[in-house]
Order: C-alpha cells, then structure tokens, then sequence
C-alpha cells in the first residue's frame, strides 16, 4: 500500500460464481449444497480477497467478521462486493472495516463488518490524531 489509510476509504471487486464454483467449494469442505444460490462461504471470500489484496492489503491479519445475510445470491448473477474503512485506531494497528455485497441489479445480499491487525502494512496509517 502506497498511500496511509484513511476512513472512507473502500475498495471493490466484482464476481460471478458458477454452480461450478459451488461444487468445487463442496468438494472441499463436505459444506451443504443449494444448487441455485452462491454459497455464503464464498461471498464471505470476495471479502478476505479483498482484505488482504486491497485494503490494507498484504500482511493483513483478520481478527473479526459479522456479516448478515440478508437473501440469497443467485448463481450466474454477478455480485459487487464492497469494504470501506469506518474507523483506524493506529495506536493498536486495528482497522474496522464495514462490508457489503450487492447484486447487479444493487439489491444487497450481505452487510457487516470487519476487524483487521494491519501491522505489517509498512506506512499504512496516516496522522489519526
């Protein structure tokens, strides 16, 4: 990461899951199988990518996740997923983190938070004082 965090900081990525993708995640973990919905465990994971790719980004410790879902995510629908720095406490490295998933037509899918140790990011937090 080149610039410090900063809340109201979000960053995005988008995905469509296959019924492929959800045999694929079942074959892994024995984890139950809807046929026409994407697993949550997937949609928990376009938020990890993002975590640890994004925002802080590489070296990023997970400490905590809540998220709600609040309907299901059709297979074959492209999903946005979204995470946006809601508060930096630099003096312990934690990011709190609000997440969100969106369909494309923008009816929300899940929501919640995250909490995040990002101590390894070199020059992550700017003046938070």
């Amino acid at each position: 990461m080149t610039q410090p965090l900063a809340i109201g900081q979000s960053a995005i990525t988008r995905r469509t899951f296959s019924p492929q993708d959800a045999d694929a995640l079942h074959t892994l973990t024995g984890a139950p199988l809807a046929r026409d919905t994407v697993p949550e465990a997937l949609i928990n994971g376009l938020f990890s990518y993002l975590l640890g790719v994004d925002l802080p980004g590489e070296g990023t410790n997970y400490l905590k996740q809540e998220t709600r879902f609040l309907a299901p995510a059709p297979l074959g629908d492209e999903l946005t997923a979204r995470i946006e720095i809601t508060r930096l406490r630099a003096d312990k490295h934690l990011v709190d983190l609000a997440t969100t998933c969106v369909t494309k037509s923008g009816q929300i899918i899940a929501e919640g938070r995250a909490l995040v140790l990002a101590r390894d990011v070199a020059g992550a937090f700017a003046n938070t004082a």
